[in-house]
């Protein structure tokens, strides 16, 4: 999962950034109001942290841009600002939740889990499809009732796939939610086949059913209509 904190106090938010790739997020930052634009209008996000006030912008803009642009990104602001008005203001825009500063990081990442799933999940603390049951809490993968042995980036591969079923996921996309800012340096993305590789077996040495899929020169989807499309 893919998390980008707006925030222009840099220890603040280096301290988070720490904090929640030890919770195993890839992260980015923006320290400023036109980095935090460029970076909602060129990338995906399934989480936004917000600080809605920037030294160049208001951050209400930034959830403004996100809505017209229909992304679908839960949204939690994170501000000094304690005012009924403001939160009134951030929810009705459209954002997930308001935290006030100080707050304690284990607090924020509760809040962050709880958007995830809401957002993406309908709210639960498990995602079910067919012979498939994820535990969130756990981080654990289960096929027909016995657990499958998933690495870091093949877990949070198959979240991505579960939370985009049937709509085909380009390399770069892929390369984006499980590396973030860094995917942009690489000479290739091809080594994301052998990730998604060694996770269809994984999946398929338990009993599943083939769903990830290759669409031929442009990326994978993860296809719950089992159609006759070539695979990888």
């Amino acid at each position: 999962m893919k998390i980008l904190i707006v925030e222009d106090e840099v220890a603040l938010a280096e301290s988070i950034v720490q904090y929640l790739e030890g919770e195993g997020y890839v992260c980015e930052m923006a320290l400023d109001f036109l980095s935090a634009s460029r970076k909602v209008h060129d990338y995906d996000y399934e989480c936004i942290l917000l600080d809605i006030n920037l030294p160049d912008g208001n951050g209400l803009d930034i959830i403004r841009e996100l809505k017209a642009k229909q992304k679908t990104a839960g949204i939690i602001i994170i501000s000094a600002r304690n005012s009924t008005a403001d939160r009134i203001m951030g929810l009705d825009l459209g954002a997930d939740d308001y935290l006030v500063k100080p707050f304690n990081l284990s607090e924020l990442s509760s809040r962050i889990k709880s958007v995830l799933r809401r957002v993406y999940f309908s709210g639960n603390n498990e995602i079910i499809f067919n012979e498939i049951r994820v535990d969130l809490n756990a981080i654990q993968v289960f096929v027909h009732d016995e657990l499958v042995q998933l690495t870091k980036k093949e877990y949070d591969l198959l979240l991505f796939f579960l939370s985009n079923k049937n709509r085909v996921l380009t390399k770069e996309s892929i390369g984006e939610n499980l590396w973030g800012d860094y995917a942009d340096t690489l000479d290739s993305l091809d080594f994301i086949y052998t990730h998604i590789k060694n996770l269809r077996k994984k999946l398929v040495d338990k009993g599943l059913d083939n769903y990830l899929q290759n669409v031929y020169g442009i990326g994978y989807k993860f296809n719950t209509r089992l159609t006759d499309e070539t695979t990888s």
